[in-house]
């Protein structure tokens, strides 16, 4: 379940599979076929059996997918991916498309012949992608089509579907039974006039039978699909393999069936459905209308309450950050001895990284492949190390260095740009601007109701203030032993969803200048209630408390581009990292800290 440094991205065989898809599409009668990187769960993260578009075109990034037309393909992109994408396809063959940007509906429109055909399976688009694509192809005389799996067909190899038996997550750490969810859940079904909810979402699954799993790769998530009924009972559809442990967990009130039935469990539902248009399948929604049913198009009911974290949760992702940030002293310590002698690479410094964890003898598996970028590739901001990419780490250059762990009772996931002897002023500072953004929004209180969207800027203005930007988000969302990345809250420019007290998010503003350095300072931070100031408008306001603890590189500090509240809130942080910290690290890493939470 640990990292791999195996090459899988094979950009060399794109040609001749976009061959073998075409010729699909020939017999399908098709002018086009849609992959994307999600599976029938639409998760962000997926089993290697579903790793269609990485398997197609090379591409591993978590988002995207492709458009394969007779003539052309398109591998649509995010922000995140704009230089990873270069060397991971083959660019005769596929086109990068700069997506949001770039709507599908758009470039088939400018690409596909007039009254093209688009086939796609409906069990691996949602039901609002196929209608806001189709609505824009209808303009045009253009259209999509449901077929079956086009890629499937050619995927002589494709491996077997997970089927490793599931566990159930204590109360314990979930602080609240799988029967008191259900209830809940079920009450705000009856509440909407709902008489049942489909959920495809694994880790809405997970935790609302308070389960976890081995399916998908460093998220301790159960691939399965669930209709959970207003009355509180729910039927789970997963592979037999992965339910022989946890039946008598789930007891007689959530009925276990294979997955290949829930089709037809579909087709016997009736009255008024909840489907979440953003993430279930379109299959999902056919199925339904066919069999009389009424949609009621409302948000996954488990993704809101998952995200506000209880205070069992909460104490034990303190705990688990806690554990971790001793962890990272440790490897931060061992760094500053042994880079600047030379001799590591970027695959020694992750593995050196994931034996600390290791050591705490709580790690149940890192939360995600760790980026490990030195020098020109600290800049791709989901970079992978393997074998052939592995690049030393050498003097005057930046590491950056993002990774977590999974623990049983929480997840962690913080970013740490290093020295590695002297660097110039240049990066200095950037660093400190970047700085100054992560320490805004860690400071930041604010009336309750605005949501990340609101609160993205003020990461970005020191960054701004230079005439510089980043392409991903300032954070997103993360859950409680459970998927690393969670909806539906995240502080961006896109989301819209209100801020509630408990929910977990990282703070990671960077900057990234393509082929020289990456900078990113990343701690996870939780939404609470606001203290009450003397003075202050009787305003009901929130704030964050941080929950990571770990040295910031002080090397790379401009001190008089720091304001003096910023070089309070550092000074604080690093006595405080300090005061957690000491008691708990080796005499020599106890050593090093001292010295490196020094005040300014």
């Amino acid at each position: 379940m640990f990292q791999s440094y195996e090459t899988r991205s094979e950009p060399e065989k794109g040609p001749a599979r976009l061959e073998d898809l075409r010729r699909e599409m020939r017999k399908e009668a098709v002018d086009g076929f849609l992959v994307p990187r999600a599976d029938v769960h639409q998760g962000e993260y997926v089993a290697q059996r579903d790793a269609r578009l990485g398997w197609l075109t090379g591409f591993q990034g978590s988002a995207g997918f492709c458009v394969a037309l007779q003539d052309t393909a398109g591998v649509f992109i995010d922000g995140r991916y704009k230089v990873q994408v270069k060397s991971q396809v083959d660019l005769d063959h596929f086109t990068p498309v700069p997506w949001p940007k770039t709507q599908a509906g758009d470039w088939i429109t400018e690409h596909a012949p007039d009254a093209a055909e688009i086939g796609f399976d409906p069990w691996l688009h949602t039901l609002s992608d196929v209608e806001k694509t189709d609505a824009i192809l209808a303009e045009t005389g253009r259209k999509l089509r449901a077929t079956a799996n086009l890629v499937d067909r050619i995927w002589a190899d494709q491996p077997e579907a997970p089927k490793v038996a599931a566990f159930a997550h204590p109360v314990e750490y979930a602080g609240e039974t799988h029967a008191d969810k259900r209830v809940r859940m079920a009450d705000a079904l009856r509440e909407a006039g709902e008489d049942h909810a489909v959920i495809t979402l694994p880790d809405s699954i997970c935790w609302l039978l308070n389960i976890r799993g081995h399916d998908v790769s460093h998220n301790p998530v159960v691939q399965g699909l669930l209709i959970l009924h207003n009355d509180g009972k729910a039927d789970l559809f997963a592979h037999p393999d992965k339910l022989t442990d946890i039946q008598g967990h789930l007891g007689a009130d959530v009925r276990c069936y294979p997955q290949d039935d829930f089709a037809q469990a579909l087709t016997d539902l009736n009255g008024v459905v909840r489907v979440d248009p953003m993430n279930a399948p379109f299959a999902v929604a056919s199925i339904l209308t066919a069999a009389g049913c009424e949609i009621s198009r409302n948000p996954d009911p488990c993704i809101l309450p998952k995200a506000v974290k209880n205070e069992t949760e909460l104490a034990g992702m303190r705990s688990a950050h806690l554990r971790d940030g001793a962890a990272m002293a440790e490897f931060l310590c061992w760094l500053s001895h042994e880079a600047p002698q030379g001799g590591l690479t970027e695959i020694s410094v992750a593995q050196r990284l994931e034996g600390f964890r290791r050591a705490t003898n709580a790690l149940f598996d890192i939360s995600f492949e760790t980026i490990s970028a030195t020098g020109p590739h600290a800049p791709i901001c989901h970079y992978r190390v393997t074998e052939d990419t592995n690049l030393p780490v050498e003097t005057g250059q930046l590491l950056l260095v993002d990774s977590g762990g999974q623990y049983k009772d929480g997840t962690t996931d913080i970013t740490r740009t290093i020295a590695v002897g002297v660097v110039g002023d240049d990066e200095k500072r950037c660093f400190t601007r970047v700085l100054q953004g992560m320490i805004a929004l860690s400071r930041v209180r604010w009336p309750r109701g605005l949501s990340g969207r609101d609160l993205d800027p003020i990461a970005r203005y020191p960054i701004w203030l230079a005439g510089h930007d980043f392409d991903h988000g300032t954070g997103h969302g993360v859950g409680a032993f459970l998927s690393v990345h969670e909806g539906p809250a995240r502080i961006s420019k896109v989301s819209e969803t209100p801020l509630e007290p408990g929910m977990v998010l990282s703070n990671e503003p960077g900057y990234y200048r393509e082929g020289k350095f990456g900078i990113r300072i990343e701690n996870l931070i939780v939404v609470q209630d606001a203290a009450e100031l003397a003075g202050a408008d009787a305003r009901d306001m929130l704030d964050f408390e941080t929950l990571a603890y770990t040295p910031i590189d002080r090397n790379l500090i401009v001190v008089d581009m720091l304001s003096g509240d910023e070089r309070a809130w550092l000074n604080d942080y690093h006595a405080k990292t300090y005061a957690l910290l000491a008691d708990v690290v080796s005499e020599a890493t106890q050593i090093w800290l001292k010295d490196a939470c020094a005040a300014l």
